[in-house]
């Protein structure tokens, strides 16, 4: 049973085709006091699984330790191969509060987890978001850049030294970052063509740091068994920057190519509201609210 005070947690690791591993280091997550799995998706494509749990501050924080022991028992980035940027075993672990919960309470459970687990598993850890030391680290993407390939010679610049753990990569689970941050809706749309450069061209577009959305990061991704590609967002503050934006956005440049969006896909779970956005906008809606949906109210 839990309680009034949730924390929300999305630990994203590097494994997403071999199911026995995936099983065995989700099986962490199951039957466990305080805490409720509540979704994870494993992309072939990525080579990634991402998690989402709910639970109380306490037993996340052992639930969480107990995970990263596990996945990096199991996993091993000397051999793994796949579309989504990478540079840890554990890769990325953010908290998100919930209910009852502050973002500083966020904050100082990541700081918590992150400093016990560099020295458990003697893993050079990155504090990102809103627990970042420094403003150039609240990127997660500038603090993955380099991947785990590069890891090595990044840590040795006197900037990049880790936060909590070692000033080298772990010989086979790399780097792992953990933070506190806002819900986060992963948010992909497929296009019509193989042509990874179009993609990563929409991209590079759509995304903030290439002069487009402001809460989006975005990137091309090739989904070798359909001969497709997809551009795979992170939509960073979906009350600020709406999906259906990004969408309209990317079917916008795609004419540029000649090229058609042929669906999109929702990786995890995602707020009520962003949805509602999109429903709101695309049927015209006027004075809409979450008040008006059956479901909503019922948990009220």
């Amino acid at each position: 049973m839990l309680t009034n005070k949730l924390i929300e947690c999305v630990p994203n690791f590097s494994e997403g085709r071999d199911l026995n591993k995936i099983e065995s280091i989700i099986n962490v997550f199951r039957a466990k006091e305080g805490v409720k799995l509540l979704d994870y998706s494993s992309d072939k494509d990525h080579n990634r699984t991402v998690v989402t749990l709910v639970g109380e501050i306490e037993p996340i924080k052992s639930c969480i330790i107990e995970f990263m022991e596990k996945a990096i028992e199991l996993i091993d980035l000397r051999t793994h191969q796949g579309q989504h940027p990478r540079m840890g075993a554990v890769d990325v672990v953010p908290f998100i509060p919930i209910r009852n919960v502050t973002m500083e309470e966020a904050v100082e459970l990541s700081k918590e987890i992150a400093q016990t687990a560099a020295e458990k598993f003697n893993l050079p850890i990155f504090l990102y978001e809103k627990s970042a030391s420094v403003p150039e680290r609240e990127n997660l993407a500038v603090v993955r850049k380099g991947e785990f390939e590069g890891m090595a010679e990044k840590l040795k610049k006197p900037e990049w030294k880790p936060d909590f753990g070692p000033e080298a990569p772990h010989q086979s689970a790399g780097v792992t970052a953990i933070g506190a941050r806002m819900p986060l809706v992963a948010f992909n749309v497929n296009l019509d063509t193989a042509n990874l450069e179009i993609a990563s061209a929409i991209g590079k577009k759509v995304r903030f740091i290439g002069g487009g959305l402001r809460f989006c990061k975005a990137m091309g991704v090739k989904l070798e068994d359909r001969n497709i590609t997809q551009v795979s967002m992170n939509m960073t503050d979906y009350t600020k920057t709406a999906l259906y934006r990004s969408l309209e956005m990317i079917r916008m440049e795609a004419k540029r190519y000649g090229v058609n969006v042929v669906g999109s896909e929702i990786v995890g779970l995602v707020p009520m509201q962003a949805l509602i956005d999109c429903a709101e906008y695309y049927m015209g809606i006027e004075n809409f609210s979450i008040n008006q949906v059956l479901e909503s109210k019922l948990m009220e």
